[in-house]
C-alpha cells in the first residue's frame, strides 16, 4: 500500500466552523437517500466534497458515536433508524491521468455516479466499463462491492484505490492486487476494514482499442453475425441498458435494492444432486474454481417466488432475485420477513442457503 502526505489534511479542531462544503443536518430522512425507500432516519447527516474534509470530519465526530458511510444507498436496507452519523461523498470529478501500454487511465471521484462514468467512457470510445451500464450507485461504493453484470466486474478496469486510513491518519492507495477482490467482495468489507478506510477516487484502466465482451449470451445474441470491430462503446452500452430495463426495475420508479441476493457456488457433490433430481440436467450454471455457481434468480424461481406478493412487499415479476417496494410504504420488517421465507424455501427444495448481497443496516 502506499502511503503519502495530502495538502490540507491536518486534523482541524473541533470547535473550529465547518468548511464551507461540508453540510450538516440533524435528524435526517434518510428516504431519498436509499433506493428500497425504507421510511428512516439518522442522528446526522454529513456530506462532504472535497477529500481533505475528511480528517476535519472523523475529528469533529465524538467517539462514542457510531457512523456509516453510504453512496447512492443502491446495494442496502436499512431495517430501522440509525442513531449515529451518516457520511456521503459528493467528490466529483472525472479526468485523465496519462496513459499505460496505450491504456488510457483514469481518475473518478467518490462521489461520481458509476452510470455518469461509465456514459463518460463511453463517449470516449474508452473500453472496459461499458457492460457495467446501468447499474445504480455511486464510484466509491462500487469500487468496495465490486459490483458486477453481463460478463464484467468493477475490478477488471480497476488499477488503484485512494482512501483515508482512519486508524493511521492518514492517505493511502491501494493497487488493485491489495483491494483482494472477488465476487461482490473486497478488503474494504472485511471485518478490519470496512470502518477503517473511507475511499474518496479510484483509478480506471480502460482501452482505445476495440474489445466488446460479448460473454452474456443476451449480448452474444444481440451482435451475433456483428463485426465485433466495427463496433463502438456505445453499442454495446445500449444493449445492456435494453437488456437490464427488460427484466430489472428501475429504482427511481420501483424502490429495490436491486439484485438481493448472491448466486451461490456449490459442491460437485451438490450440484449433481440437483441435476439428478425433479430439475433435470438443464440446471443453468457456471463452472467455477470452487465448484459450480446456480444463478439465485432460477433457484428463486423454481420456488415459485417470481411476481409474489405480501402486504407491501413483492418479488418483481420479471426477475425473482429482486424484491421490491412497489407503493413505498414497505417496512424493514416486511422486506426481512419476505427474505426470509426465500432463504428457507431454497434451503429445504434444494439445500442451499441463499446469502443476501443487500447490506442490512
Amino acid at each position: 500500500m502506499w502511503k503519502k502526505s495530502h495538502p490540507g489534511a491536518m486534523f482541524a479542531r473541533c470547535s473550529q466552523p465547518a468548511p464551507k462544503m461540508i453540510t450538516t443536518i440533524d435528524n435526517y430522512d434518510l428516504s431519498a437517500r436509499n433506493t428500497f425507500a425504507m421510511n428512516v432516519k439518522c442522528g446526522i447527516f454529513m456530506e462532504y466534497t472535497k477529500a481533505d474534509d475528511i480528517p476535519f470530519l472523523l475529528s469533529s465526530i465524538r467517539k462514542d458515536i457510531g457512523k456509516m458511510h453510504i453512496g447512492a444507498g443502491s446495494n442496502i436496507l436499512f431495517t430501522d433508524d440509525y442513531p449515529g452519523v451518516v457520511l456521503h461523498s459528493a467528490i466529483k470529478g472525472i479526468q485523465i491521468l496519462g496513459e499505460n501500454m496505450g491504456n488510457v487511465i483514469v481518475r473518478a471521484g467518490a462521489g461520481e455516479i458509476m452510470e455518469d462514468l461509465v456514459k463518460w467512457a463511453c463517449d470516449r470510445e474508452l473500453w472496459g466499463i461499458e457492460n457495467l451500464s446501468g447499474i445504480p450507485g455511486e464510484v466509491g461504493a462500487s469500487a468496495v462491492q465490486n459490483v458486477g453484470a453481463y460478463g464484467t466486474e468493477a475490478c477488471d478496469a480497476i488499477v488503484a484505490v485512494h482512501a483515508y486510513d482512519e486508524v493511521e491518519q492518514e492517505f493511502v492507495t491501494f493497487t488493485k492486487e491489495e483491494c483482494r477482490y472477488a465476487y461482490r467482495d473486497s478488503i474494504f468489507k472485511k471485518p478490519d476494514a470496512r470502518k477503517r478506510y473511507i475511499i474518496h477516487a479510484v483509478d480506471y484502466e480502460l482501452s482505445p482499442d476495440a474489445g466488446p465482451n460479448l460473454s452474456y449470451p443476451a449480448l452474444q445474441k444481440k451482435f451475433e453475425g456483428c463485426e465485433l470491430s466495427s463496433l463502438s462503446p456505445n453499442d454495446v452500452r445500449h444493449a445492456v441498458i435494453a437488456t437490464r430495463s427488460s427484466k430489472l426495475p428501475d429504482p427511481a420508479t420501483v424502490p429495490s435494492a436491486g439484485s438481493f441476493f448472491k448466486n451461490p457456488v456449490v459442491s460437485e457433490e451438490c450440484f449433481n444432486a440437483i441435476v439428478a433430481g425433479e430439475s433435470g440436467p438443464d440446471v443453468p450454471h457456471f463452472r467455477v474454481d470452487s465448484g459450480y455457481k446456480i444463478p439465485a434468480a432460477w433457484l428463486i424461481d423454481q420456488c415459485g417466488w417470481k411476481g409474489y406478493s405480501e402486504g407491501n412487499v413483492a418479488v418483481w415479476h420479471l426477475q425473482p432475485l429482486v424484491i421490491v417496494n412497489p407503493e413505498r410504504k414497505a417496512s424493514p420488517c416486511e422486506v426481512i420477513a419476505l427474505e426470509k421465507k426465500i432463504i428457507d424455501s431454497v434451503r429445504d427444495k434444494f439445500g442451499i442457503k441463499l446469502s443476501p448481497e443487500v447490506e442490512h443496516i
